[in-house]
Protein backbone atom coordinates (compact mmCIF):
# COMPACT_ATOMS: atom_id res chain seq x y z
CA UNK A 1 0.00 0.00 0.00
CA UNK A 2 2.80 2.40 0.98
CA UNK A 3 4.64 1.61 -2.27
CA UNK A 4 1.56 2.51 -4.30
CA UNK A 5 1.22 5.80 -2.41
CA UNK A 6 4.87 6.69 -3.04
CA UNK A 7 4.46 5.82 -6.72
CA UNK A 8 1.39 8.08 -7.03
CA UNK A 9 3.27 10.97 -5.36
CA UNK A 10 6.24 10.47 -7.67
CA UNK A 11 3.97 10.42 -10.73
CA UNK A 12 2.29 13.64 -9.57
CA UNK A 13 5.67 15.30 -9.09
CA UNK A 14 6.81 14.20 -12.54
CA UNK A 15 3.55 15.46 -14.08
CA UNK A 16 3.89 18.78 -12.29
CA UNK A 17 7.50 19.19 -13.44
CA UNK A 18 6.50 18.28 -16.99
CA UNK A 19 3.67 20.83 -16.84
CA UNK A 20 5.95 23.56 -15.57
CA UNK A 21 8.48 22.71 -18.28
CA UNK A 22 5.81 23.15 -20.97
CA UNK A 23 4.64 26.40 -19.33
CA UNK A 24 8.21 27.71 -19.29
CA UNK A 25 8.54 26.96 -23.00
CA UNK A 26 5.36 28.92 -23.68
CA UNK A 27 6.57 31.86 -21.59
CA UNK A 28 9.82 31.86 -23.57
CA UNK A 29 7.80 32.07 -26.78
CA UNK A 30 5.82 35.00 -25.39
CA UNK A 31 9.00 36.88 -24.47
CA UNK A 32 10.60 36.15 -27.84
CA UNK A 33 7.54 37.52 -29.64
CA UNK A 34 7.35 40.63 -27.44
CA UNK A 35 11.03 41.45 -27.89
CA UNK A 36 11.09 41.01 -31.67
CA UNK A 37 7.65 41.91 -33.05
CA UNK A 38 5.99 44.18 -30.50
CA UNK A 39 3.68 47.01 -31.56
CA UNK A 40 4.07 48.80 -28.21
CA UNK A 41 6.39 51.61 -29.27
CA UNK A 42 4.46 52.44 -32.42
CA UNK A 43 1.17 52.59 -30.53
CA UNK A 44 2.66 54.69 -27.74
CA UNK A 45 4.36 57.02 -30.22
CA UNK A 46 0.97 57.80 -31.74
CA UNK A 47 -0.80 58.21 -28.40
CA UNK A 48 1.95 60.48 -27.09
CA UNK A 49 3.13 62.48 -30.08
CA UNK A 50 0.13 62.53 -32.41
CA UNK A 51 -2.55 62.87 -29.72
CA UNK A 52 -0.80 63.96 -26.51
CA UNK A 53 -2.25 64.72 -23.08
CA UNK A 54 -5.64 63.00 -22.91
CA UNK A 55 -7.50 64.49 -19.98
CA UNK A 56 -11.03 63.14 -19.52
CA UNK A 57 -13.68 65.05 -21.42
CA UNK A 58 -11.22 66.54 -23.90
CA UNK A 59 -11.06 66.14 -27.67
CA UNK A 60 -7.72 64.35 -27.28
CA UNK A 61 -9.28 61.80 -24.94
CA UNK A 62 -11.93 61.15 -27.58
CA UNK A 63 -9.26 60.77 -30.26
CA UNK A 64 -7.42 58.27 -28.06
CA UNK A 65 -10.57 56.18 -27.68
CA UNK A 66 -10.98 56.05 -31.45
CA UNK A 67 -7.32 55.13 -31.96
CA UNK A 68 -7.31 52.25 -29.47
CA UNK A 69 -10.59 50.91 -30.82
CA UNK A 70 -9.18 50.97 -34.34
CA UNK A 71 -5.90 49.27 -33.40
CA UNK A 72 -7.59 46.50 -31.41
CA UNK A 73 -9.91 45.89 -34.35
CA UNK A 74 -6.87 45.52 -36.63
CA UNK A 75 -5.62 42.68 -34.41
CA UNK A 76 -8.65 40.67 -35.49
CA UNK A 77 -9.57 39.74 -31.92
CA UNK A 78 -12.98 38.22 -31.25
CA UNK A 79 -14.69 41.38 -30.06
CA UNK A 80 -14.00 45.11 -29.65
CA UNK A 81 -16.55 47.29 -27.88
CA UNK A 82 -16.91 50.78 -26.43
CA UNK A 83 -18.35 50.98 -22.92
CA UNK A 84 -20.09 54.30 -22.32
CA UNK A 85 -19.08 56.25 -19.22
CA UNK A 86 -19.83 59.80 -18.07
CA UNK A 87 -16.66 61.61 -17.01
CA UNK A 88 -15.68 64.97 -15.50
CA UNK A 89 -14.70 67.77 -17.90
CA UNK A 90 -12.20 70.17 -16.34
CA UNK A 91 -10.05 72.55 -18.41
CA UNK A 92 -6.79 74.06 -17.14
CA UNK A 93 -7.09 77.39 -18.96
CA UNK A 94 -4.25 79.85 -19.52
CA UNK A 95 -0.68 79.20 -18.43
CA UNK A 96 -0.46 79.61 -14.65
CA UNK A 97 1.81 82.23 -13.12
CA UNK A 98 3.12 82.71 -9.57
CA UNK A 99 5.49 85.02 -7.75
CA UNK A 100 6.85 85.74 -4.28
CA UNK A 101 7.25 89.39 -3.23
CA UNK A 102 9.67 90.23 -0.44
CA UNK A 103 11.14 93.67 0.30
CA UNK A 104 9.84 94.88 -3.09
CA UNK A 105 11.76 92.09 -4.86
CA UNK A 106 9.59 89.84 -7.04
CA UNK A 107 10.71 86.22 -7.57
CA UNK A 108 8.85 84.11 -10.13
CA UNK A 109 8.18 80.45 -9.25
CA UNK A 110 6.80 77.55 -11.27
CA UNK A 111 3.30 76.33 -10.43
CA UNK A 112 0.39 74.49 -12.02
CA UNK A 113 -3.29 74.22 -11.14
CA UNK A 114 -4.37 71.07 -9.35
CA UNK A 115 -7.01 69.13 -11.21
CA UNK A 116 -10.58 70.15 -10.50
CA UNK A 117 -9.88 73.41 -8.71
CA UNK A 118 -11.31 76.88 -9.19
CA UNK A 119 -9.80 79.99 -10.78
CA UNK A 120 -8.17 82.84 -8.91
CA UNK A 121 -9.87 86.24 -9.09
CA UNK A 122 -9.13 88.30 -12.18
CA UNK A 123 -5.62 89.72 -11.80
CA UNK A 124 -4.60 86.92 -9.44
CA UNK A 125 -4.76 86.12 -5.75
CA UNK A 126 -2.18 87.76 -3.44
CA UNK A 127 -1.69 87.32 0.28
CA UNK A 128 0.55 86.67 3.25
CA UNK A 129 1.67 83.11 3.74
CA UNK A 130 1.55 80.51 6.48
CA UNK A 131 3.98 77.64 5.89
CA UNK A 132 3.09 74.27 7.42
CA UNK A 133 4.43 70.73 7.19
CA UNK A 134 1.24 68.74 7.81
CA UNK A 135 -2.43 69.06 8.77
CA UNK A 136 -1.76 68.69 12.47
CA UNK A 137 0.48 71.75 12.43
CA UNK A 138 -2.09 73.70 10.42
CA UNK A 139 -4.92 72.80 12.78
CA UNK A 140 -2.84 73.74 15.84
CA UNK A 141 -2.29 77.21 14.37
CA UNK A 142 -6.05 77.45 13.95
CA UNK A 143 -8.37 80.00 12.40
CA UNK A 144 -6.79 82.96 14.19
CA UNK A 145 -3.53 82.46 12.27
CA UNK A 146 -4.81 80.84 9.04
CA UNK A 147 -7.81 83.06 8.22
CA UNK A 148 -7.24 85.37 5.27
CA UNK A 149 -3.82 83.84 4.50
CA UNK A 150 -2.46 81.56 1.79
CA UNK A 151 -1.43 78.18 3.22
CA UNK A 152 1.85 76.72 1.92
CA UNK A 153 1.80 72.95 2.53
CA UNK A 154 5.50 72.16 2.28
CA UNK A 155 5.32 68.39 2.87
CA UNK A 156 8.00 66.52 0.89
CA UNK A 157 7.85 62.90 -0.16
CA UNK A 158 9.91 60.81 2.26
CA UNK A 159 13.15 59.64 0.56
CA UNK A 160 13.63 56.85 3.12
CA UNK A 161 11.02 54.66 1.43
CA UNK A 162 12.74 52.34 -1.05
CA UNK A 163 9.43 51.76 -2.82
CA UNK A 164 8.62 55.28 -4.01
CA UNK A 165 4.91 54.45 -4.22
CA UNK A 166 4.92 54.21 -0.42
CA UNK A 167 6.40 57.70 -0.24
CA UNK A 168 3.79 58.97 -2.68
CA UNK A 169 0.96 57.29 -0.79
CA UNK A 170 2.02 59.00 2.44
CA UNK A 171 2.33 62.48 0.87
CA UNK A 172 -0.42 62.63 -1.79
CA UNK A 173 -3.21 63.15 0.75
CA UNK A 174 -1.85 66.68 1.26
CA UNK A 175 -2.31 67.46 -2.41
CA UNK A 176 -5.86 66.14 -2.43
CA UNK A 177 -7.20 67.39 0.89
CA UNK A 178 -5.40 70.55 2.00
CA UNK A 179 -7.63 73.00 0.11
CA UNK A 180 -10.77 71.83 1.91
CA UNK A 181 -9.09 71.74 5.34
CA UNK A 182 -7.48 75.15 4.87
CA UNK A 183 -10.73 76.69 3.61
CA UNK A 184 -12.47 75.45 6.75
CA UNK A 185 -9.97 77.55 8.74
CA UNK A 186 -10.59 80.64 6.61
CA UNK A 187 -7.61 80.43 4.22
CA UNK A 188 -8.05 82.13 0.86
CA UNK A 189 -5.65 79.98 -1.15
CA UNK A 190 -3.34 76.97 -1.01
CA UNK A 191 0.10 76.10 -2.41
CA UNK A 192 1.21 72.45 -2.21
CA UNK A 193 4.72 71.14 -2.72
CA UNK A 194 4.84 68.87 -5.78
CA UNK A 195 4.66 65.12 -5.24
CA UNK A 196 8.13 64.12 -6.43
CA UNK A 197 11.46 63.12 -4.91
CA UNK A 198 13.27 65.02 -7.65
CA UNK A 199 14.55 68.55 -7.08
CA UNK A 200 13.52 70.27 -10.31
CA UNK A 201 11.52 73.19 -11.62
CA UNK A 202 8.56 71.21 -13.03
CA UNK A 203 5.35 71.40 -11.00
CA UNK A 204 3.38 68.15 -10.73
CA UNK A 205 -0.39 68.30 -11.01
CA UNK A 206 -2.94 65.77 -9.76
CA UNK A 207 -6.46 65.52 -8.45
CA UNK A 208 -7.65 67.50 -5.44
CA UNK A 209 -11.02 67.68 -3.72
CA UNK A 210 -13.41 70.15 -2.20
CA UNK A 211 -16.16 69.79 0.39
CA UNK A 212 -19.46 71.16 -0.87
CA UNK A 213 -20.36 72.70 2.48
CA UNK A 214 -17.09 74.66 2.60
CA UNK A 215 -16.16 77.46 0.23
CA UNK A 216 -13.84 76.53 -2.65
CA UNK A 217 -10.45 78.23 -2.70
CA UNK A 218 -7.77 78.15 -5.46
CA UNK A 219 -5.04 75.54 -5.01
CA UNK A 220 -1.83 75.05 -6.98
CA UNK A 221 1.24 72.81 -6.93
CA UNK A 222 4.65 74.46 -6.80
CA UNK A 223 7.81 72.84 -8.19
CA UNK A 224 10.25 71.45 -5.64
CA UNK A 225 12.88 74.05 -6.55
CA UNK A 226 10.18 76.70 -6.24
CA UNK A 227 9.17 75.28 -2.86
CA UNK A 228 12.74 75.49 -1.59
CA UNK A 229 13.07 79.11 -2.75
CA UNK A 230 9.66 80.03 -1.38
CA UNK A 231 10.40 78.48 2.02
CA UNK A 232 13.77 80.26 2.29
CA UNK A 233 12.22 83.64 1.46
CA UNK A 234 9.34 83.46 3.94
CA UNK A 235 11.62 82.23 6.72
CA UNK A 236 13.63 85.45 6.31
CA UNK A 237 10.64 87.72 5.73
CA UNK A 238 7.45 86.85 7.63
CA UNK A 239 5.59 89.55 5.68
CA UNK A 240 6.50 88.11 2.26
CA UNK A 241 3.52 87.66 -0.03
CA UNK A 242 2.64 85.02 -2.54
CA UNK A 243 0.67 85.78 -5.68
CA UNK A 244 -0.70 83.43 -8.31
CA UNK A 245 -2.98 83.53 -11.31
CA UNK A 246 -4.93 80.56 -12.74
CA UNK A 247 -8.02 80.28 -14.96
CA UNK A 248 -9.33 76.69 -14.85
CA UNK A 249 -12.98 75.88 -15.54
CA UNK A 250 -15.25 72.95 -14.78
CA UNK A 251 -17.98 71.95 -17.24
CA UNK A 252 -20.82 69.42 -16.99
CA UNK A 253 -19.85 65.74 -17.17
CA UNK A 254 -19.47 64.47 -20.72
CA UNK A 255 -19.79 61.12 -22.47
CA UNK A 256 -16.63 59.08 -22.99
CA UNK A 257 -15.75 55.39 -23.21
CA UNK A 258 -13.71 52.51 -21.91
CA UNK A 259 -12.27 50.56 -24.85
CA UNK A 260 -12.56 46.77 -24.53
CA UNK A 261 -11.07 44.08 -26.76
CA UNK A 262 -11.01 40.37 -26.06
CA UNK A 263 -10.07 36.90 -27.18
CA UNK A 264 -12.84 34.54 -26.09
CA UNK A 265 -11.78 31.46 -24.12
CA UNK A 266 -11.95 28.09 -25.85
CA UNK A 267 -13.05 26.11 -22.77
CA UNK A 268 -14.25 28.60 -20.15
CA UNK A 269 -15.43 31.67 -22.07
CA UNK A 270 -17.38 33.01 -19.08
CA UNK A 271 -14.24 33.29 -16.94
CA UNK A 272 -12.41 36.51 -17.80
CA UNK A 273 -8.79 37.53 -17.28
CA UNK A 274 -8.55 41.33 -17.56
CA UNK A 275 -5.38 43.23 -18.53
CA UNK A 276 -5.56 47.00 -18.54
CA UNK A 277 -4.30 50.52 -18.05
CA UNK A 278 -5.91 53.94 -18.13
CA UNK A 279 -6.21 55.90 -21.35
CA UNK A 280 -6.66 59.37 -19.86
CA UNK A 281 -3.62 61.44 -18.91
CA UNK A 282 -2.84 64.86 -17.45
CA UNK A 283 -2.17 67.28 -20.25
CA UNK A 284 1.02 68.96 -18.95
CA UNK A 285 2.99 66.21 -20.70
CA UNK A 286 1.87 63.56 -23.17
CA UNK A 287 1.13 60.79 -20.66
CA UNK A 288 3.70 58.35 -22.03
CA UNK A 289 4.49 56.67 -18.69
CA UNK A 290 1.21 57.56 -16.96
CA UNK A 291 -0.45 55.67 -18.41
CA UNK A 292 0.09 55.31 -22.14
CA UNK A 293 2.64 52.61 -21.33
CA UNK A 294 0.09 50.55 -19.41
CA UNK A 295 -2.50 50.82 -22.17
CA UNK A 296 -0.17 49.65 -24.94
CA UNK A 297 1.21 46.84 -22.77
CA UNK A 298 -2.34 45.57 -22.24
CA UNK A 299 -3.03 45.83 -25.98
CA UNK A 300 0.21 43.97 -26.65
CA UNK A 301 -1.01 41.00 -24.59
CA UNK A 302 -3.68 40.38 -27.22
CA UNK A 303 -1.24 41.05 -30.06
CA UNK A 304 1.21 38.45 -28.73
CA UNK A 305 -1.44 35.76 -28.35
CA UNK A 306 -2.78 36.41 -31.85
CA UNK A 307 0.72 36.39 -33.34
CA UNK A 308 1.49 33.04 -31.67
CA UNK A 309 -1.90 31.67 -32.71
CA UNK A 310 -2.66 30.85 -29.08
CA UNK A 311 -6.27 30.18 -28.13
CA UNK A 312 -6.52 30.72 -24.35
CA UNK A 313 -8.80 28.46 -22.32
CA UNK A 314 -10.34 31.46 -20.57
CA UNK A 315 -11.29 34.81 -22.06
CA UNK A 316 -8.49 37.39 -22.04
CA UNK A 317 -9.82 40.93 -22.13
CA UNK A 318 -7.90 44.17 -22.66
CA UNK A 319 -9.49 47.28 -21.12
CA UNK A 320 -8.30 50.86 -21.73
CA UNK A 321 -10.03 52.63 -18.83
CA UNK A 322 -11.11 56.25 -19.05
CA UNK A 323 -10.89 58.79 -16.19
CA UNK A 324 -8.53 57.20 -13.67
CA UNK A 325 -6.79 60.52 -13.04
CA UNK A 326 -9.63 62.73 -11.85
CA UNK A 327 -12.61 60.63 -10.94
CA UNK A 328 -12.18 56.89 -11.51
CA UNK A 329 -15.42 56.70 -13.45
CA UNK A 330 -14.15 54.18 -16.00
CA UNK A 331 -13.21 51.63 -13.35
CA UNK A 332 -16.52 52.18 -11.55
CA UNK A 333 -18.47 51.70 -14.77
CA UNK A 334 -16.64 48.48 -15.68
CA UNK A 335 -17.19 47.02 -12.21
CA UNK A 336 -20.85 48.05 -12.19
CA UNK A 337 -21.52 46.38 -15.53
CA UNK A 338 -19.48 43.33 -14.50
CA UNK A 339 -21.89 42.65 -11.63
CA UNK A 340 -24.71 42.20 -14.16
CA UNK A 341 -22.67 40.11 -16.61
CA UNK A 342 -22.91 36.31 -16.62
CA UNK A 343 -19.19 36.32 -17.42
CA UNK A 344 -17.07 36.80 -14.29
CA UNK A 345 -13.79 38.71 -14.19
CA UNK A 346 -11.83 36.20 -12.10
CA UNK A 347 -8.48 38.04 -12.27
CA UNK A 348 -7.35 41.49 -13.34
CA UNK A 349 -3.84 42.80 -14.04
CA UNK A 350 -3.33 46.56 -14.16
CA UNK A 351 -0.24 48.37 -15.44
CA UNK A 352 -0.20 51.90 -14.01
CA UNK A 353 3.29 52.39 -12.64
CA UNK A 354 5.20 53.41 -15.76
CA UNK A 355 7.00 51.59 -18.54
CA UNK A 356 10.20 50.90 -16.63
CA UNK A 357 12.00 47.56 -16.12
CA UNK A 358 9.69 44.87 -14.69
CA UNK A 359 10.32 43.81 -11.11
CA UNK A 360 7.26 41.68 -10.26
CA UNK A 361 3.59 41.71 -9.30
CA UNK A 362 1.55 42.57 -6.22
CA UNK A 363 -1.60 40.60 -5.38
CA UNK A 364 -4.80 41.44 -3.56
CA UNK A 365 -7.56 38.92 -2.93
CA UNK A 366 -8.21 35.51 -1.44
CA UNK A 367 -5.08 34.17 0.29
CA UNK A 368 -5.31 30.68 -1.23
CA UNK A 369 -5.72 32.11 -4.73
CA UNK A 370 -2.72 34.37 -4.17
CA UNK A 371 -0.64 31.37 -3.09
CA UNK A 372 -1.54 29.60 -6.32
CA UNK A 373 -0.50 32.60 -8.41
CA UNK A 374 2.73 33.01 -6.45
CA UNK A 375 3.62 29.37 -7.15
CA UNK A 376 4.44 30.49 -10.70
CA UNK A 377 7.17 32.88 -9.55
CA UNK A 378 10.01 30.47 -10.37
CA UNK A 379 9.12 30.55 -14.07
CA UNK A 380 9.54 34.36 -14.10
CA UNK A 381 12.90 34.51 -12.32
CA UNK A 382 14.90 34.00 -15.56
CA UNK A 383 13.28 37.27 -16.69
CA UNK A 384 14.33 39.05 -13.45
CA UNK A 385 10.86 39.30 -11.92
CA UNK A 386 11.75 38.46 -8.33
CA UNK A 387 9.32 40.68 -6.40
CA UNK A 388 5.99 38.88 -5.86
CA UNK A 389 4.03 40.09 -2.85
CA UNK A 390 0.64 40.71 -1.32
CA UNK A 391 -0.31 44.32 -1.89
CA UNK A 392 -2.23 46.64 -4.18
CA UNK A 393 -3.90 45.87 -7.51
CA UNK A 394 -4.66 49.17 -9.21
CA UNK A 395 -6.99 52.16 -9.07
CA UNK A 396 -9.21 51.01 -11.94
CA UNK A 397 -9.43 47.32 -11.08
CA UNK A 398 -9.80 47.93 -7.34
CA UNK A 399 -13.54 48.47 -7.94
CA UNK A 400 -13.73 44.70 -8.64
CA UNK A 401 -12.47 43.72 -5.20
CA UNK A 402 -15.91 43.08 -3.69
CA UNK A 403 -16.73 40.72 -6.57
CA UNK A 404 -13.98 38.30 -5.51
CA UNK A 405 -11.64 39.17 -8.38
CA UNK A 406 -7.94 38.47 -7.89
CA UNK A 407 -6.35 41.92 -8.30
CA UNK A 408 -2.79 42.10 -9.62
CA UNK A 409 -0.62 45.18 -9.93
CA UNK A 410 2.23 45.04 -12.43
CA UNK A 411 5.33 46.44 -10.68
CA UNK A 412 8.13 48.00 -12.69
CA UNK A 413 11.14 49.63 -11.05
CA UNK A 414 9.74 52.67 -9.24
CA UNK A 415 12.81 54.86 -8.69
CA UNK A 416 12.32 57.27 -11.63
CA UNK A 417 8.55 57.21 -11.92
CA UNK A 418 7.77 60.19 -9.68
CA UNK A 419 10.38 62.32 -11.45
CA UNK A 420 7.86 62.34 -14.32
CA UNK A 421 4.49 61.60 -12.75
CA UNK A 422 1.83 64.26 -13.58
CA UNK A 423 4.47 66.68 -14.89
CA UNK A 424 5.46 68.20 -18.23
CA UNK A 425 8.40 65.79 -18.24
CA UNK A 426 6.17 62.72 -18.78
CA UNK A 427 6.93 62.48 -22.48
CA UNK A 428 7.60 59.76 -25.04
CA UNK A 429 11.37 60.40 -25.15
CA UNK A 430 11.57 59.05 -21.56
CA UNK A 431 10.39 55.60 -22.70
CA UNK A 432 12.87 52.77 -23.16
CA UNK A 433 11.64 50.38 -25.87
CA UNK A 434 13.08 47.21 -24.34
CA UNK A 435 11.79 47.94 -20.85
CA UNK A 436 8.32 48.62 -22.25
CA UNK A 437 8.32 45.34 -24.18
CA UNK A 438 9.59 43.32 -21.21
CA UNK A 439 6.65 44.63 -19.21
CA UNK A 440 4.19 43.58 -21.92
CA UNK A 441 5.75 40.11 -22.00
CA UNK A 442 5.48 39.75 -18.22
CA UNK A 443 1.80 40.68 -18.29
CA UNK A 444 1.08 38.39 -21.24
CA UNK A 445 2.81 35.46 -19.54
CA UNK A 446 0.88 35.84 -16.30
CA UNK A 447 -2.40 36.38 -18.17
CA UNK A 448 -1.78 33.21 -20.17
CA UNK A 449 -1.07 31.14 -17.03
CA UNK A 450 -4.25 32.47 -15.44
CA UNK A 451 -6.19 31.57 -18.58
CA UNK A 452 -4.76 28.05 -18.55
CA UNK A 453 -5.25 27.24 -14.87
CA UNK A 454 -7.84 29.68 -13.52
CA UNK A 455 -7.82 30.81 -9.91
CA UNK A 456 -9.34 27.82 -8.08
Amino acid sequence: MRKNYILIVLLLIVAQCQGQSNDSIMIRKIYDEALTNSKCMGWLDFLSNQIGGRLSGSLKASQAVTFVQMELTKLNVDQVTLQEVMVPHWVRGNKEQAWVTSNTKKTMVSICALGGNVATPKGGLIGEVVEVYDWLEMEKLGRDVISGKIVFMNHPMNPKFINTFEAYGEAAKYRYGTAAKAAALGAKGVVVRSMTLSLDDYPHTGAMGYVDSIGKIPACAISTIGAERFSAIIKKDKKAQFGFSMSPQSFPDTLSHNVIGEIVGSEFPNEVILVGGHLDAWELGDGAHDDGAGVVQAMEVLHILKALNVKPKRTIRCVAFMNEENGGKGGEKYAGDAKKDKRKTIAAIESDAGGFSPRGFSFKGDSLIILKAMSWKKMFEPYLLFDWRKGYGGADINHLHDQGTLLIGFMPDSQRYFDLHHAATDTFDKINKRELELGAAAMASLAWLLSEYGVK
